[in-house]
């Protein structure tokens, strides 16, 4: 009797953790956002800062690289460079050669007297070696993980940290797509080498990325990192007014979800969209729609036959029909993996970052993104956007209406698990 009720307790216990994980008490967006007013219009620069937190702010320049044979070297030249700290947030962190390199880099600035602070993330990490982190910590730099597995952290192992951040003296950020693994390395010409975009952020809107990285970081270690050497005083050094905001549900509200559809429903003439994982829930598809509705033309690039979550495809490919139909251009990579996150809308706002246009991301995961409102950024960005076209394949409404019956079995098994995808 004793035994039984120990085990109905565990049951319970587990069932309670369970659902403390997929579940989340705040309220959601749920209703369509009305057009009200375009992207170039000043009110919506004022709304998105006013609801996403940070202000718009002027005064910066915005470089973008793509694939690993320009990001890493990139980054690694920046941390290389470094003359007072190194502070630095990623999902994936794996052994390799890239691994390898980071480390001693990141090491060889530790034992030259820079403070420099890592944040992976403890699921994202799983196939990182011992010998990686202790080549760091003997050196000195301050290695943390995001939500180890502890009893008292079991309620948010559902929530990981997805942020990428690199942010060096506080006076040059990098956000983008990439993990630092080898998957990323070369330049997206085979199925071993990942398609992705990173970017270089210098100016102002720094700081913002410098407070983005401090928000996990004062949550894991419970340290503040003060100072000019984190928060220096930061001219502009360009033309493009820029914005780094983050989300979390431990902060509540669905700020990346808002901002999305904010941009989406403002929309007037382009919107493009190039995501890793597109699986959007009822409340975007709709908005959607009623842009397509609005005459905007709606170009979507996704991953194709290669991808390393292949139930992210199926529970895609599930939603497409109403999309499709409306008018959307749904496009599927060919070469490889495509890894990019993207959005751009009529010409003149991009967003960038870590998040994928899913549920996860919406809702699950710690996430950062960086918004420039630029019409030369946005013309180069759109330019990177074409060449990808070039590389994709379009699915029309017809082939996706005459896919098998087994296929749509899996899609829509697939769908359901929509929530944590």
């Amino acid at each position: 009797m004793i035994v039984a009720g120990l085990v109905g307790a565990l049951m319970a216990a587990v069932v309670t953790v369970i659902a403390l994980n997929f579940i989340t008490g705040e309220k959601q967006v749920q209703r369509k956002l009305e057009h009200r007013y375009a992207i170039d219009d000043a009110q919506f620069r004022r709304e998105l800062g006013a609801l996403l937190g940070p202000p718009i702010i002027d005064g910066n320049r915005v470089t973008n690289f793509e694939n690993g044979i320009e990001i890493f070297p990139a980054m690694l030249q920046a941390v290389r460079a470094a003359r007072h700290n190194v502070n630095f947030e990623t999902y994936i962190y794996w052994s390799g050669d890239v691994g390898r390199e980071f480390a001693e880099a990141l090491s060889e600035r530790a034992r030259a007297g820079i403070e420099v602070h890592v944040l992976i993330d403890w699921v994202g990490s799983q196939r990182m070696e011992q010998g990686l982190l202790d080549k760091m910590t003997d050196a000195g730099v301050q290695v943390e993980r995001y939500h180890p597995l502890h009893w008292y952290q079991l309620a948010r192992m559902n929530n990981r940290t997805h942020r990428k951040l690199l942010v060096v003296d506080g006076e040059v950020g990098f956000t983008g797509g990439v993990g630092i693994a080898d998957n990323w390395s070369g330049d997206a010409t085979s199925p071993d080498h990942w398609r992705d975009s990173h970017y270089r952020l210098q100016g102002p809107a720094v700081a913002q990325m410098q407070a983005a990285f401090m928000d996990n970081w004062i949550k894991t270690t419970g340290t503040v990192l003060q100072g000019k050497e984190y928060f220096p005083e930061l001219p502009a050094v360009g033309d493009a007014r820029a914005q780094v905001f983050t989300s979390s549900p431990s902060s509540g509200g669905d700020s990346m979800l808002l901002m999305y559809l904010l941009s989406i429903t403002a929309a007037v003439h382009t919107i493009d969209l190039s995501a890793a994982y597109f699986v959007p829930d009822d409340l975007t598809r709709q908005s959607i729609r009623a842009a397509l509705e609005r005459g905007v033309r709606v170009r979507i690039i996704v991953p194709g036959g290669h991808i390393d979550t292949e139930v992210v495809r199926k529970a895609s490919r599930a939603q497409w029909g109403e999309l499709l139909a409306a008018g959307a251009e749904i496009h599927e990579f060919q070469p490889t993996m495509f890894h990019c996150k993207m959005l751009i809308v009529d010409q003149l706002m991009v967003s960038v970052g870590s998040t994928n246009f899913d549920n996860r991301s919406f809702r699950l995961n710690d996430e950062a993104n960086l918004n420039v409102y630029d019409a030369k950024f946005a013309a180069r960005a759109t330019t990177v956007f074409e060449q990808d076209l070039k590389r994709a394949r379009r699915i029309t409404y017809e082939e996706w209406e005459a896919r098998p019956w087994q296929e749509r079995i899996l899609e829509h098994a697939s769908a359901l698990l929509s929530s944590q995808l």
